[in-house]
């Protein structure tokens, strides 16, 4: 990086608004700093309701070979955000309408990786450190030298580029990710995935009585930088907002069961932070009021150390209605920790050890041993991701009756019906 000589101290001790702005202009040009060639110019949108004050800033940056943009207010910024792309934005935190932070958080839902610089005439440390965690790039205060705002911008402008190479290397290694690398740009997409959220449903079926037993509901959503459940949780999980998810998840999935064939059960997954919220067993929830048909699914993926009291909430969800399963059996953690403390009436076997079974002996031993144990001590067991014939023929040797996976249906809207199957 070229580096920026300062310029000449009168500068510096001065308010930028106080100071005529072609003096400013020649002293960008003192810094030794070359315009940008115009196949190279950046463009920076400046946001400040002082107009004079905007004036000068675009005057030092256009100096240094910016093209500069000026908006006097949030809303006006907004409406060249949505026409136009920009290389950095340098915004007042205080402005008519909103707040720079609030700017960060729209243009968020607009650009990805555009960086913003926050200034501020009257610095408090609470508001620095939202900034920064929002994702705003720098925190200048008010008044500044020239040199300290060139050297931000360009150093902005630098972070841009990074950003936009990243994703294209990306893309070329075939992991397209659409996601915002800051909190604010990560709360405009989880407030998209929430509005846009939906439940699809994957039948669990009966092999020996050939009835679809239950159904179990499946995350899904229409924002496109979250192309899987896991993804949503991940940016819920860093915006602390996982209850917002589970909230959300339990009151789809009861509405769209309503719907649903008569003598069927509904699975519903549980996030282990899910069982620390106080409306997952409220009388009044939309699932309490169908507890009865109901199964919560608990992953094994996940530790249940860090929820106190937990064999006393299984028990008030079991008062309320809700059977409990235990999830993703053989992929999460080993020991008994979770069978102690759930005593689930169902058990799902993940899919890792149901692919290919057929083929397998090794596999084969252990789906039919945990098969028989779970048998033994009262719980029906469903096994996950039966994808060929192969490994239902397999599986029922084996003593599996209940099933879901791909070879009786993919999930979908409700309620898919299941190959071969009532």
């Amino acid at each position: 990086m070229t580096a920026v000589p300062r310029v000449r101290a009168r500068v510096r001790t001065r308010k930028l608004g106080a100071v005529d702005g072609d003096d400013l202009v020649d002293d960008a040009r003192d810094t030794g700093i070359p315009p940008r060639a115009a196949a190279s110019q950046k463009s920076v949108l400046i946001v400040d309701d002082d107009e004079a004050l905007a004036r000068v800033l675009g005057k030092v940056l256009a100096a240094a070979g910016y093209e500069v943009s000026t908006a006097h207010d949030g809303t006006v910024a907004v409406e060249q955000i949505v026409r136009r792309t920009f290389d950095v934005i340098v915004s007042d935190i205080e402005l008519p309408g909103m707040t720079g932070i609030d700017l960060l958080r729209v243009v968020r839902a607009y650009d990805l990786d555009v960086p913003l610089i926050l200034m501020t005439g009257a610095p408090t440390v609470a508001t620095a450190v939202e900034a920064v965690a929002l994702g705003a790039l720098q925190y200048l205060q008010k008044p500044f030298p020239n040199d300290v705002l060139l050297k931000a911008v360009e150093q902005a402008s630098r972070l841009h580029r990074m950003a936009e190479i990243k994703r294209d290397a990306l893309q070329v290694l075939g992991e397209v990710n659409n996601q915002a690398g800051d909190r604010a740009g990560l709360e405009v997409r989880l407030k998209r995935a929430l509005d846009t959220m939906w439940m699809a449903f994957q039948p669990i079926v009966d092999t020996v009585s050939r009835r679809v037993f239950g159904y179990e509901a499946l995350m899904r959503t229409l924002e496109p930088s979250f192309p899987n459940p896991g993804a949503v949780l991940s940016a819920a999980e860093r915006l602390n907002r996982l209850g917002d998810v589970g909230r959300r998840v339990r009151t789809l999935s009861a509405g769209a069961f309503a719907n649903a064939p008569p003598d069927t059960l509904l699975f519903v997954n549980l996030h282990t932070q899910d069982l620390l919220d106080p409306t997952l067993y409220e009388a009044s929830a939309p699932l309490s009021k169908i507890a009865g048909r109901v199964v919560l699914e608990v992953t094994e993926r996940t530790a249940l150390e860090g929820v106190k009291d937990l064999q006393a909430r299984v028990s008030i969800l079991r008062y309320n209605g809700f059977r409990v399963a235990i999830d993703d059996l053989g992929a999460g953690y080993a020991g008994l920790a979770s069978f102690a403390s759930l005593e689930p009436e169902v058990v799902k076997l993940d899919m890792s050890l149901v692919r290919n079974v057929h083929q397998s002996a090794v596999r084969q031993r252990i789906v039919g041993s945990m098969v028989s144990l779970c048998k033994d001590m009262g719980m029906r067991v469903v096994v996950e991701g039966v994808q060929v014939a192969g490994e239902l023929a397999t599986l029922s040797s084996l003593g599996c009756d209940l099933m879901q996976g791909y070879f009786f249906a993919k999930p979908g809207p409700p309620f898919p019906v299941a190959k071969g199957f009532a």
